[in-house]
């Protein structure tokens, strides 16, 4: 069985959980599998590389890069401790891992010097996680007797376009990362391959945007045609909602790819909303596993769910962070393209439109959109219609979208209807509503203060608690 393994910030928090990863990882290349593994940055590090990026472009002060350089450099030397006993093997990693801290402390002194930070420059920064958690995951490997090569996701062949901080790969990927790592497998060499980092064809560092390990071990495994592809996380899979908010939530043992791609987008964090992409045009199962309770069997995301209890909803979800966009007026009604020119210009500035709504009388549009693009979206938007909308562009920040999953719900008459019943009755008001073609997933705006009560009113109201 050909397995693509990745590993989360959380599996590779640091020395002691790096050298577990390597144990499992190991444990099922001596049942005979061939294994690639995938790894993120170690908890924090992506963010704590934000921060020294800001930093140096915000004060110029090679201090101040020193002193976080400093506790960088520390925990990822505290890591090859804890998680290599080999002491050749130990040096070797050192030393690599000396080599990327130094690069990465001349690409933060030049920010500072220039006080300019561009996205290529931010992208080359963030890499630096991955690239230094994946040498020391490759040489626990080596150090518990395994054959291994660490790579970065554009050494394997992951190649991407030029978009440095959201790159999406090339079609020629496929062919390179099969040339790289098939022959490798063949060898039994275990290759550690960076999640996230890629590069693109001039080899300029790029990566798939945050949360892109899960989506860069997808891409791999479609290319070398793994039989399953496996994500490590810290939770016992894909569950039916926020155990946060239900503590009944529960773990559900299968989920379709539409399904598992509706709650990714709608908040559910297991997986990054791309992951599922490449897997279904190969067909692949994704299995979301815990790697601190590894014989837990998790959740599988196939194709079809054909089990004998298949629910109509399976989960519901929330996205907190959300501003709801209403343009309204006379002037929309009746203006061929308007609808067009205002997705256009939202378009051109890379903001994410979550749902959309827009009344028959086509006196009015409304948007949710992610609420850190909100003010971005409304300058955006004044710009192109140069004060014609003043008056009628209105937003509200006090706004959650909750969503309810499903690919059973298009076989289920009247599912909208318990939905909405059960949320009027108990007082919640629906701002704005959208259902897809699909009918996998209803998704409705609401007021945040009722927002997580609206989540518990539904997981008791489909009885998710019994899955």
């Amino acid at each position: 069985m050909r397995l693509v393994m990745k590993f989360g910030g959380t599996s590779v928090g640091d020395g002691a959980r790096i050298r577990n990863v390597a144990r499992l990882v190991k444990g099922y290349q001596d049942q005979g599998n061939e294994v690639i593994a995938v790894a993120s940055a170690m908890t924090g590090v992506t963010d704590k590389l934000y921060e020294m990026a800001q930093v140096a472009k915000d004060t110029c002060s090679t201090s101040d890069v020193e002193k976080r350089f400093g506790e960088l450099a520390k925990r990822h030397e505290t890591a090859i401790h804890d998680a290599i006993q080999d002491q050749g093997i130990r040096q070797e990693v050192s030393a690599e891992i000396e080599r990327r801290l130094s690069e990465l402390k001349n690409a933060l002194v030049g920010v500072c010097y220039l006080g300019e930070l561009t996205n290529r420059s931010l992208a080359y920064i963030y890499s630096f996680g991955e690239r230094m958690s994946v040498p020391i995951l490759s040489g626990a490997l080596r150090d518990l007797g395994a054959k291994s090569k660490p790579f970065t996701g554009g050494e394997a062949g992951v190649i991407t376009d030029s978009r440095y901080e959201s790159a999406r790969p090339d079609p020629i990927t496929d062919i390179k990362v099969r040339e790289k790592l098939l022959p490798l497998l063949q060898e039994g060499v275990i290759p550690a391959v960076t999640g996230f980092v890629a590069a693109d064809s001039r080899g300029i560092i790029t990566v798939l945007g945050r949360g892109g390990s899960d989506y860069s071990a997808s891409i791999i495994g479609a290319a070398v045609d793994a039989d399953e592809i496996w994500v490590y996380t810290d939770v016992n899979g894909i569950m039916t909602t926020d155990p946060r908010i239900v503590p009944e939530a529960k773990t559900l043992p299968v989920v379709t790819y539409l399904e598992a791609m509706e709650m990714s987008y709608f908040g559910a964090k297991v997986l990054h909303p791309k992951t599922i992409e490449p897997a279904v045009k190969k067909g692949i199962p994704v299995r979301v596993l815990n790697t601190f309770q590894p014989d837990h069997p998790g959740t599988v995301v196939l194709m079809k769910d054909n089990s004998a209890n298949c629910a109509p909803i399976k989960a519901v979800t929330m996205i907190k962070n959300i501003g709801l966009v209403n343009i309204s007026g006379a002037g929309l009604s009746g203006t061929p393209g308007i609808a067009g020119k205002i997705f256009s210009v939202l378009g051109k500035e890379d903001i994410n439109i979550i749902m959309i709504s827009q009344a028959s009388s086509e006196f009015n549009v409304s948007m949710a959109i992610d609420g850190a693009q909100v003010d971005k979206a409304i300058a955006a938007l004044r710009r192109e219609f140069n004060g014609e909308i003043e008056r009628d562009l209105t937003c509200d920040n006090n706004v959650c979208v909750v969503a309810v999953v499903g690919a059973g719900m298009a076989g289920s008459p009247g599912t909208a209807g318990k939905i909405f019943t059960a949320l009027g009755k108990s007082g919640v008001n629906i701002r704005m509503i959208s259902q897809g073609s699909s009918e996998a997933n209803i998704s409705f705006v609401i007021n945040k203060e009722d927002a997580q009560r609206a989540v518990k009113i539904l997981h008791d109201e489909f009885e998710l608690h019994n899955l």
